[in-house]
């Protein structure tokens, strides 16, 4: 298990933008399970949407990259920095049901494709057994690492 200061070791995200709270279950290389407690706290239910607060699903994607990001520096066997990371891409996002505020979020991410310092994960964002979002997310080192990150996107399987 990977606490809130050991999360903040791993990625630069700080609030309001740190969108993991708990790593719950991890094997490098393959998979990482994660959480969110959603509360009324959150900045953005201010606006979104006043009387019917709903967790912008732009933010559950970015909570998947986020965990993915950690589950990718934590499997390298370069040094990485968290500021190397770079979100590159996402397919197939879908969302099934809203999250509320008092909603704890289970992010599941499996790696499936790595090549060329290219990330590729499966992802996907429950409330209890109810999946609220599923996407395919890619990630790559910085450009100043590796080249430039497009050149290889398209290849990774």
């Amino acid at each position: 298990m990977i606490d809130i200061k050991q999360i903040m070791e791993y990625i630069p995200h700080r609030y309001p933008f740190l969108l993991i709270d708990r790593v719950l279950e991890m094997e490098k290389d393959k998979r990482i399970v994660a959480i969110k407690n959603v509360t009324i706290n959150e900045p953005f239910f201010q606006g979104h949407f006043p009387g019917q607060p709903i967790m912008p699903g732009v933010l559950l994607i970015e909570a998947m990259a986020q965990a993915g990001g950690i589950l990718a520096i934590s499997s390298s066997s370069q040094k990485v920095k968290s500021s190397d990371i770079l979100f590159i891409g996402i397919d197939k996002a879908r969302f099934r049901r809203p999250v509320h505020p008092g909603d704890q979020v289970r992010f599941e991410l499996e790696r499936i494709g790595f090549k060329r310092l290219i990330w590729k994960f499966s992802g996907k964002a429950f409330v209890g057994d109810n999946l609220v979002a599923e996407a395919e997310l890619m990630a790559t080192m910085a450009a100043t690492q590796m080249g430039k990150p497009e050149d290889d996107a398209a290849g990774v399987e």
